[in-house]
C-alpha cells in the first residue's frame, strides 16, 4: 500500500480516489491488486471525508463570527 501524503489537498484525494474507481470498474485488476486499491480507496474516502468536515467547521465559525457582528450594528 502506498503511503499517504501529509498534505494532500481534498481536490488531489478526490482525484486519486476517481482513478483508482475507474481502475476497480474496469474489472481488469488481479484480485490482491484489487484489494490493496480498495484499502487505499477506504483510507482517501475518510481523508476526504475529514477535509469536508474540517471545511464545514470553519463555515459554521465563521458564519457565528459574521453573525455576531451583525447583531452589533
Amino acid at each position: 500500500m502506498t503511503t499517504e501524503k501529509a498534505s494532500a489537498s481534498f481536490e488531489e484525494t478526490l482525484s486519486e480516489l476517481e482513478a483508482i474507481v475507474n481502475e476497480m470498474e474496469n474489472g481488469d485488476l488481479p484480485l490482491n491488486k484489487a484489494l490493496e486499491k480498495f484499502e487505499r480507496g477506504i483510507a482517501l474516502s475518510r481523508q476526504g471525508q475529514q477535509s469536508l468536515e474540517n471545511a464545514e467547521q470553519k463555515v459554521k465559525i465563521l458564519l457565528i463570527l459574521l453573525y455576531s457582528k451583525c447583531r452589533r450594528f
